[in-house]
């Protein structure tokens, strides 16, 4: 029987709950009590919840759980067009949600390490508690000027990243693969461990978005919560192009590199 769409866009809704609340929460954790100990550590953390969110809704709804992954796949005639929209609204509702109840638990630590640190929310020093949840180019933990990355760097290091994450869950869900059921098993874990190793590259960057709901959810949150224009457009602006046009262009261009490439050269 087919899953009904209802059912499809709650898990989505579940899956990217689980991402961001996993994902956005050690951002949290690393930022305001140095609770890692390094960037690699941050992947895993990353790596395990897209893994666990794969693991708990793919059997539903194949747990995009990212809308530049539902356009591509869309645009590859792997999802149909009328649940691309769908899809893609419940991301954002799950990403947001989980925002919301970060912020919820962590808005007291978030306040005691602003007057710590002498930071006024809402003004531009603010956005190393905003990096909490959007992402910024370059990442504020790195100390690094605009200068070093600017824009159209963004946006190129989010578009390689984003194709190389699509390139790897189109070979690792390729259908014509002989490993079967136990490559479905393990499938998450790998995607996972893509996109940790791609953080521990790209972070430093642009703090490795990938995925627009995962920045736009938490960043309308912070928006709302007081920082205001250093959440959204951000202080330097490029939001839209760096985390939302440059991660959705990425995964149809990676996506194609697979089908017309090496996908092609098997069915050969």
């Amino acid at each position: 029987m087919k899953t009904p769409l209802f059912r499809e866009m709650i898990a989505e809704f579940i899956g990217t709950w689980i991402l961001v609340f996993l994902g956005v929460g050690v951002v949290h954790t690393i930022t305001l009590c140095g609770a890692q100990s390094g960037l690699w550590q941050v992947a895993v953390v990353w790596g395990l919840a897209i893994a666990l969110a794969i693991y708990a809704v793919g059997a539903v709804s194949g747990a995009h759980l990212n809308p530049a992954v539902t356009v591509a796949f869309s645009v590859f005639g792997n999802l149909p067009w009328k649940k691309t929209l769908p899809y893609i609204f419940s991301q954002f509702a799950g990403a947001t949600v989980a925002a919301a109840m970060l912020y919820v638990l962590f808005s007291g630590a978030i306040v005691d390490f602003e007057k710590k640190h002498d930071i006024i929310r809402g003004e531009e020093r603010s956005v190393v508690t905003a990096s909490c949840y959007g992402e910024y180019f370059p990442n504020p933990g790195t100390g690094w000027g605009p200068e070093v990355v600017p824009t159209h760097v963004a946006m190129l290091a989010e578009m390689i990243g984003t194709g190389f994450l699509m390139f790897m869950i189109l070979a690792l869900t390729d259908g014509s693969r002989k490993d079967g059921t136990f490559m479905a098993t393990i499938t998450p874990i790998f995607i996972g461990l893509t996109v940790a190793v791609l953080i521990s590259v790209i972070a430093p960057l642009t703090q490795a978005c990938f995925n627009p709901a995962r920045d736009f959810g938490p960043r309308i949150v912070a928006y709302f919560a007081g920082w205001g224009s250093v959440a959204f457009p951000g202080p330097r602006g490029g939001i839209l192009q760096v985390y939302l046009f440059s991660p959705i262009v990425g995964a149809i261009i990676g996506g194609c590199v697979y089908k017309f490439l090496v996908q092609a050269k098997k069915e050969n």
